[in-house]
């Protein structure tokens, strides 16, 4: 099936909601409305609750790590697309994979039972939850850390009304004195840990946020930080060192990398968002994570990279992307024909 590891938690109040209260409090989270609605953090609060009838959790991880990027800040002319999204959209792969788990589990209970399948969506704060299952710690780049595979993984949840035994929880924190993600964020989205010992991310600088989740303008003061990076960020991850030493590639398919995101020319991919609507966007990337910027988000992206990228051969794409027909892309186009003299 292409799970590297299941672990078992059972259903019940959250030990870290009020920490997730703390930071919504704070603003921390920008635009993310949703994660603020307060019928939601009332059902993340206590599953038992939110999701009666259900008695146990399993938690599975997939790999998504790949060799490494074909592009570099040291390449500034090509696009860098974060790891987990150069491939088929993880929510759909994730999810076929727990439906076949389900199956599985039926043919050893002999017996249907009641279940319901999470992939980065419902009431759940998903790397709590995991850890519960034992499936690693929260390193100070937020992440969940596993002490054998790093942090190059996707969470899939599995509630099931059998009585199952539980995982022993994963208490120990390995992260110790290293700085090294607090250090090499460009925008110091990470600000370490709190007086509880939480890590604490602002969500508002994360370079991950400011491609995919913020709809409007980039903030000025930190564009140049996002670098030739068009939809999400690695950083904090390649210079994990439990990524350096135990990160192995994925045996899953589906999360090869597309031609079309692996080390794209910024000048190609801005020419192909130019001619493009955008239904035709939401078209070509059905099925690839990258749909959720939407058409404008990324061709907004890409005139921020190559804005950064600072090559006088940007200029022909960026003065078409100046008459765009979205005043998004207008406004990042112009700023980086300024930037380009």
């Amino acid at each position: 099936m292409g799970l590297e590891w299941v672990g078992v938690a059972n259903l019940g109040r959250s030990d870290h909601i009020a920490r997730f209260r703390r930071w919504i409090a704070a603003s921390l989270h920008g635009e993310m409305a949703y994660l603020a609605r307060p019928d939601a953090v009332r059902r993340r609060a206590d599953l038992d609750r939110a999701l009666s009838g259900f008695r146990s959790a399993l938690v599975v991880a997939q790999s998504y790590a790949n060799d490494e990027p074909a592009t570099s800040p040291g390449d500034p002319s090509r696009a860098i697309v974060a790891r987990y999204a150069r491939g088929r959209d993880y929510h759909r792969v994730l999810h076929e994979r727990l439906e076949d788990l389900a199956r599985r589990l039926e043919d050893l209970a002999g017996r249907p039972f009641r279940r319901r399948a999470y992939v980065d969506t419902g009431p759940l704060l998903e790397r709590e939850v995991a850890m519960r299952a034992g499936l690693g710690w929260f390193g100070k780049n937020t992440m969940l850390i596993h002490p054998r595979r790093g942090s190059y993984f996707f969470l899939g949840v599995l509630l099931t009304d059998l009585p199952l035994t539980p995982s022993d929880p994963f208490d120990e924190d390995h992260c110790g004195t290293c700085r090294r993600c607090l250090d090499a964020c460009p925008t110091g989205a990470l600000l370490g840990r709190d007086d509880n010992g939480a890590p604490v991310m602002d969500a508002t600088r994360c370079i991950s946020y400011l491609t995919i989740e913020l709809k409007g303008p980039i903030p000025h003061e930190l564009r140049s930080a996002i670098g030739n990076r068009v939809f999400g960020c690695d950083i904090c991850q390649e210079v994990c060192p439990w990524n350096e030493r135990f990160s192995k590639p994925t045996a899953e398919p589906d999360y090869s990398p597309r031609s079309d995101l692996d080390g794209v020319s910024l000048i190609d991919l801005a020419t192909r968002l130019l001619e493009m609507s955008g239904k035709g966007f939401l078209r070509e990337f059905r099925d690839s994570p990258v749909a959720r910027a939407r058409r404008n988000g990324l061709l907004r992206n890409v005139c921020v990279a190559l804005g950064n990228w600072g090559s006088q051969e940007a200029i022909p794409v960026l003065e078409r992307a100046a008459h765009d027909r979205s005043e998004l892309v207008r406004e990042h186009a112009a700023w980086a024909l300024e930037r380009l003299g």
